[in-house]
Formats: structure tokens, C-alpha cells, sequence
């Protein structure tokens, strides 16, 4: 009985073992190193005498950053080489010429030691001017010109007081750099005239603006710039949709960028070839102030107008970027020369400008399309959708009957065994 029982032991094991193979096959090796440039973010903090303010969270300005970049630096991406520059932490006199060169790298761009990063912030205090402009130009410097995502997060409470030196122009003249590198803006106060002078800053280099009340929120907003500088660089092509789809532009696989007014709809197409899948997603990005409750719409149409899918996302004004995705695999065909299938590609967004914000130009849209092979119809139960699915559900259940026969001949076995006895 023993042996019997030992035997139906290791053939359930046997038939587990191989379910588990069948179902879960062996995992990749980690991708080798891929050699892309390293990416770097340098965080540009006002550290100006207004940041003396208790307005938010009950606490002063100033502790509610030092909180938020003690926790970002916890978060931050090892890949990511990360810098602290300040401006207004140094000089506390009224002599203007000198308080608009008051910038200073705080911690280098380089990889993070957290702790001593950490330190450097402790020691900050809230002191003098606001030369955000001169700010700019040097945390452009502490990047470099290298290749890589390079990114500048700009933290402030209050306008330059630097002028003529506008930081607008400033942010323009460094997009025309071509260094690729964007600047991303976060006002601590609901002030217009701030909201307007970091939204041009964002804008002109293709960044985002952001007002936040709450430490959380520029905790959470901060952080989620830093990673975003970590995702792998693409190289974006600038194309522009049409009013209609028989106007637009022919697009094949590759990352696209354009621009859409208020409310509009752009149209772009592309061909796929039968057995071939589409798989396009958009983002729009809100770079000023815009009302709360937006939407985007992504659809796939044919030539003729019939919607084939669609895609849709909502937002509450909690998030600046808004994305939406489909998929579209079209089926072989019997005829081996059928034609492509031109698919119409239409982008809708229905933001709308707050109070006073200039709704031109329109808001930045990125559009990623990519056409693939999809599953062959002799294939697709056990390479598409559900079809991995169905098979494991198959093989458990495969060594399941299994598993019970020998579980009730084994039973049966024992009954008989113990009746005899």
C-alpha cells in the first residue's frame, strides 16, 4: 500500500511539473546593456526670502520642499544622474546687479549619493532675489550637451526679478540649442502672473506647467518628472494632421509629434497589410492652465467613415498628460495580393483654456504608431488574445482528469484493501 501510494504521489507531481512547464516557460535573460546616453535632471529650487511664507500644509514653503526633495531623492531611478542648483540662497542685500547672479549648483549633476545630496538641502534657507532667468542658463550648462534625456525642474514661488533678462526668452533660446532638453515648471502660488511666466518657460521647450498647493503633490508631481527622464529616448518626428482623413498624412511606425487647437480633431492615416496589426496610442499635454474635466479620443476609421475601434481616457485636472491607445489587427485574407487597408487615425481632445490663458499655439500631441506582424490564422489559439489562455486552461485541466483518475483507482484500492482486511 505504501508503494502504491508513493506511486500516485509522483505521478501527480509528474503531471504538475509538467502543467507548470507547459504553462510557464523558462524566463528571458535580462536585455544586455543597450548604450544609451545616461539621463540627467537637474532640480532648480527658489530658495528666494518669500519661500519664508507658512501657506502651505501650515508649514513655510521652504520645509514643504526640502520634504519633497528629501523623498524624491529616495525615489530617484538609479540610472538617473541627478543635480540640485538654487537661486536667491546666497545673497541677502538690496544691490539688484548682484542679487540676479545669486544662482549656485547645490549638488553636482552626477550619480546621486543620496545622503550627502540630503545634507546639502538641510542647509538651505530662504534669502534673496529670484534670478530665475540666470538660473536657467546655468542649470543648461550642468547638463552638458551630450547625448540622452536631459530634463531641468523648475520650483518656484514667485516671477524673475531679473528683467530684462526674460526667462521665457531664455527658455526659447535654449530649445533652439537643439540639445534636446526640456524644462518643466512648478508654481507654489496661484498667482497669474506667475502661472503665465512658468507656463512660457514650460512651453517653449516642450515641458509641462504645474501648480501645486500641497507638499504630496510636488512630491508626487517631482518625482514623477524624474522618472519620466529615465524612459529611453526617441527621437520624435514633427508632422502635422489634416481636417480630414482624405488630407492627411501617411504615417508608418515611428513616434510623431504635432500640435491641436482647443476642442479639434486632427486626422492622420496609415496602411496596414493584411496579417499585419496596428497599435497606436496618443498623449496631448496640457502645457498651461486648462480647465478641469477633459478627454481624448483615438479612433481607427475606415476611408469610408465606419469606426473600426476606438480608444478614450478622461481627466479631472489632477494629471497634465493625458493618453489613450488601440489595436487593430487586420485578417489575412485568401487572396495573397489583397491591398493594404488604409486606416484613418483621428485625434479629438476636448480641453478647454482656463481664465486668460492663450490657446495658442495648441497643445502638444505625441502620437506612437506601429505596425506589426500579427497572428497567422493557422497560429492564433496559441499566439493571439485569449488563445495562451485557452491552452493553459487546457493542460490544467488535462492534469486535473489525471490527477483524479489515479486519485479514485488509488481510493478504490484502499477501500478494497481495508474491506478484506
Amino acid at each position: 500500500m505504501i508503494r502504491t501510494q508513493r506511486l500516485a504521489a509522483g505521478v501527480c507531481a509528474l503531471l504538475a511539473t509538467l502543467a507548470a512547464g507547459l504553462a510557464f516557460p523558462a524566463a528571458a535573460r535580462a536585455g544586455e546593456p543597450t548604450g544609451e546616453a545616461t539621463p540627467k535632471v537637474d532640480l532648480v529650487l527658489d530658495v528666494s526670502g518669500s519661500m519664508r511664507a507658512r501657506d502651505i500644509d501650515g508649514g513655510t514653503r521652504m520645509a514643504a520642499a526640502k520634504q519633497a526633495f528629501n523623498e524624491v531623492l529616495d525615489a530617484t531611478p538609479e540610472e538617473v544622474q541627478l543635480g540640485i542648483r538654487t537661486l536667491g540662497a546666497n545673497y541677502p542685500g538690496d544691490d539688484r546687479k548682484t542679487g540676479c547672479k545669486d544662482t549656485a549648483q547645490l549638488y553636482p549633476v552626477s550619480t546621486l549619493d543620496r545622503t550627502e545630496a540630503k545634507t546639502a538641502v538641510a542647509t538651505l534657507s530662504p534669502t534673496g532675489w529670484t534670478p530665475i532667468g540666470p538660473a536657467l542658463l546655468k542649470a543648461a550648462d550642468d547638463l552638458g550637451t551630450d547625448a540622452g534625456s536631459k530634463r531641468i525642474v523648475l520650483i518656484s514661488d514667485g516671477e524673475d526679478t531679473c528683467a530684462p533678462l526674460d526667462p521665457c526668452e531664455v527658455a526659447r533660446g535654449i530649445a533652439a540649442k537643439g540639445i534636446g532638453l526640456t524644462i518643466d515648471t512648478l508654481g507654489l502660488v496661484p498667482n497669474t502672473k506667475l502661472r503665465k511666466q512658468l507656463s512660457c518657460i514650460a512651453e517653449a521647450t516642450g515641458g509641462t506647467y504645474t501648480s501645486v498647493e500641497h507638499t504630496d503633490e510636488l512630491t508626487d508631481k517631482v518625482n514623477q518628472l524624474v522618472d519620466r527622464a529615465a524612459d529611453p529616448v526617441v527621437t520624435p518626428v514633427a508632422t502635422e494632421g489634416a481636417g480630414q482623413c482624405t488630407d492627411a498624412p501617411a504615417l508608418k511606425s515611428g513616434l510623431y509629434t504635432d500640435r491641436e487647437e482647443f476642442g479639434q480633431q486632427r486626422w492622420y492615416k496609415v496602411d496596414v497589410e493584411p496579417g499585419q496589426e496596428l497599435r497606436a496610442s496618443v498623449s496631448v499635454a496640457a502645457d498651461r492652465s486648462v480647465q478641469p474635466d477633459y478627454g481624448v479620443l483615438l479612433r481607427a476609421v475606415t476611408v469610408h467613415g465606419r469606426e473600426i475601434v476606438r480608444g478614450e481616457a478622461a481627466g479631472n485636472g489632477r494629471t497634465d498628460v493625458l493618453s489613450t491607445g488601440l489595436r487593430y489587427p487586420k485578417a489575412e485574407g485568401d487572396d495573397e495580393d489583397a491591398p493594404a487597408e488604409t486606416v484613418c487615425l483621428q485625434v479629438t481632445n476636448s480641453f478647454s483654456a482656463a481664465s486668460g490663458v492663450k490657446t495658442t499655439p495648441g497643445l502638444p500631441v505625441e502620437l506612437t504608431v506601429d505596425v506589426v506582424d500579427g497572428p497567422s490564422q493557422a497560429d492564433d489559439v496559441a499566439s493571439f488574445g485569449l488563445g495562451r489562455g485557452w491552452w493553459l486552461l487546457g493542460v490544467v485541466v488535462l492534469a486535473g482528469f489525471l490527477a483524479g483518475l489515479v486519485w479514485g483507482w488509488v481510493s478504490r484500492w484502499r477501500v478494497a484493501v481495508w474491506r478484506t482486511n
